[in-house]
């Protein structure tokens, strides 16, 4: 078993998190939460989808976000003309000597930035499964790898709104976290309002990106006790059961909700997973990946509902063990 993170190595890490929250406030105004839930996707290895209505600020806080890393960064705006090539990267010919060659797409960056991902169709979005999963891209039979690290950061419009189409299945199971971006609060609105018309603070470079790898060692180092992975299984097992939901939390949900646990854990500043760290994660980690009866398909709050519902009447129980 590997050894928990060392407490100079905790205090190093939550400086310069600290460091990356306070660059992306400079320019994001409106709820921290979604910037700690980035966070915990980036350190877990997992993918971020940000939901939620236009002008909410979704791709400003990407952007923001993806600035304070010195990475490779780029953005694929997705459109219902987009092609699965254009996300990919194809073959050329050169009309100099005749040969193919691989011209790489915009996948192959270290963050990329898939704005309104719903807004083009299901072929142009399975491009991104195979990159998203494994980490790899194959372009007629010929397999590429992705840098690392390489995270997806993605926003999506609600559904129901026109020319948004919505995501498969397999590929919602693909985001590790999904964080809904509602209205921001008054204060919070009268201050994007008076800084309206002003340019926009630069913010500085706080991550390099070999840096990050070293990061997420460390989360998967967080120490768990079986106890608490029998919590997020029981979670788990609990929506596959519900009278509302026909396809539940999958084990790949139980490993991801695991995954983001201690990674909050570790943006916390601590070297051991709590049971308050699965609270926190569970509702971004199960709730888009529950598919509805479909009676209760179109309540947009229903999954939200019974994730609660979950974390309520499923307890957290320590075992007792002998000396």
């Amino acid at each position: 078993m590997s050894q928990s993170p060392s407490a100079d190595q905790l205090e190093v890490v939550q400086r310069r998190l600290l460091e990356v929250r306070q660059q992306v406030s400079r320019v994001y105004i409106g709820d921290p939460a979604p910037i700690d839930m980035i966070l915990v996707g980036l350190l877990a290895r997992g993918h971020v989808l940000l939901e939620g209505v236009p002008g909410v600020a979704k791709t400003t806080l990407v952007k923001t976000f993806a600035a304070t890393l010195d990475a490779r960064v780029r953005r694929i705006q997705f459109t219902p003309d987009l092609l699965p090539a254009d996300i990919t990267g194809t073959y050329v010919l050169s009309p100099k000597d005749g040969s193919f060659s691989f011209r790489a797409g915009p996948i192959f960056a270290n963050i990329v930035l898939a704005d309104e991902i719903n807004r083009a169709p299901a072929k142009t979005q399975s491009a991104l499964l195979e990159a998203m999963q494994e980490r790899q891209v194959t372009v007629e039979g010929d397999r590429f790898e992705l840098p690392e690290p390489f995270f997806v950061l993605a926003t999506q419009n609600p559904i129901d709104l026109e020319g948004t189409y919505p995501l498969p299945e397999a590929q919602i199971d693909r985001f590790l976290l999904s964080v809904s971006m509602g209205y921001p609060s008054a204060s919070d609105e009268v201050a994007m309002l008076r800084t309206h018309g002003v340019s926009a603070p630069e913010p500085a470079v706080v991550l390099r990106s070999g840096e990050v790898p070293q990061l997420q060692a460390l989360a998967d180092r967080v120490h768990v006790e079986e106890d608490l992975a029998a919590y997020c299984v029981g979670l788990a097992s609990f929506t596959r059961g519900h009278a509302k939901v026909s396809l539940g939390a999958s084990p790949r949900a139980s490993l991801g909700l695991l995954r983001a646990a201690k990674a909050h854990a570790l943006l916390a500043g601590r070297g051991y997973c709590a049971p308050d760290d699965v609270i926190a994660v569970a509702p971004h980690v199960l709730a888009h990946r529950l598919i509805l009866a479909p009676e209760d398909e179109g309540d947009a709050s229903a999954r939200a509902a019974i994730v609660s519902e979950a974390l309520t009447h499923v307890g957290y129980r320590r075992a007792v063990r002998a000396l």
